[in-house]
């Protein structure tokens, strides 16, 4: 395992691509940053993080035979790696919100952005960037809905054994992805999930709210929700979100 760590950086990602560009480097090298200046999440978002509370990190994996169509269960490998790896002393419910947040109760503690660099139907490699809320105990008014782990737990991580142990959940997990394992992946995947089939409060990219219950997700990683009149629908990110997180 390859880790190099950085003081600050505009994002793990964007350095962790750019490295790989400019040098070979081996699979599963991981770049971990104190302070990251730009850090982003799903969709262009940003991901806000005190310095040097937080773990802010990237890793490059690398493929030999994962089609793109099957990108989704990566997302699952990583959300369910990071979940295995801080449930330890922790009592609160700990859930995977789709498609690959990590939520205590009804709050965010860690969250996933993906990208992956294609050859043909292929994934040649992908760098996932994890930022996972440590240390920190107070938090922008401007994001709503975030907790860290010391203010679920109470206790205090040594930030080294915690991004040891982060990565080789993950790479357990990615393992699934590697031997073509998607239905076992998947059904972890479901049983993680965060209000999997129960009546839920959603709300649509119109603002409207309405009644609904995750019952599946499509191959492509969409969210399939069962309304009240019996009728499915998917949604892709930002068609949905849950009303109350």
């Amino acid at each position: 395992m390859n880790i190099i760590k950085l003081d600050a950086i505009d994002s793990t990602n964007s350095y962790i691509k750019k490295l790989s560009n400019e040098i070979a480097i081996e699979s599963y090298t991981v770049v971990v940053a104190n302070h990251q200046t730009k850090g982003r999440g799903q969709l262009g978002t940003s991901w806000l993080s005190e310095k040097g509370k937080n773990l802010t990190f990237s890793i490059l994996i690398k493929f030999k035979d994962f089609k793109v169509q099957n990108q989704f269960y990566l997302s699952m490998a990583v959300s369910l790696g990071i979940l295995a790896s801080i449930k330890n002393g922790i009592s609160s419910s700990l859930k995977i919100k789709w498609p690959n947040d990590i939520l205590s109760v009804n709050n965010k503690v860690a969250g996933i952005l993906i990208e992956n660099i294609l050859r043909g139907n292929f994934i040649k490699q992908s760098v996932i960037g994890v930022g996972l809320n440590v240390h920190q105990k107070v938090f922008p008014e401007s994001i709503e809905n975030v907790t860290s782990l010391k203010n679920i737990s109470g206790n205090n991580y040594d930030m080294d054994e915690l991004l040891r142990h982060l990565i080789k959940m993950i790479k357990f997990y990615v393992r699934y992805v590697e031997k073509k394992e998607f239905k076992t992946l998947k059904n972890l995947y479901i049983n993680s999930l965060y209000n999997y089939n129960k009546p839920t409060m959603f709300k649509d990219k119109k603002g409207e709210i309405f009644l609904g219950k995750i019952i599946d997700i499509s191959e492509s990683g969409r969210l399939v929700v069962e309304l009240e009149n019996k009728k499915t629908c998917k949604f892709n990110l930002k068609e949905i979100k849950f009303a109350s997180c």
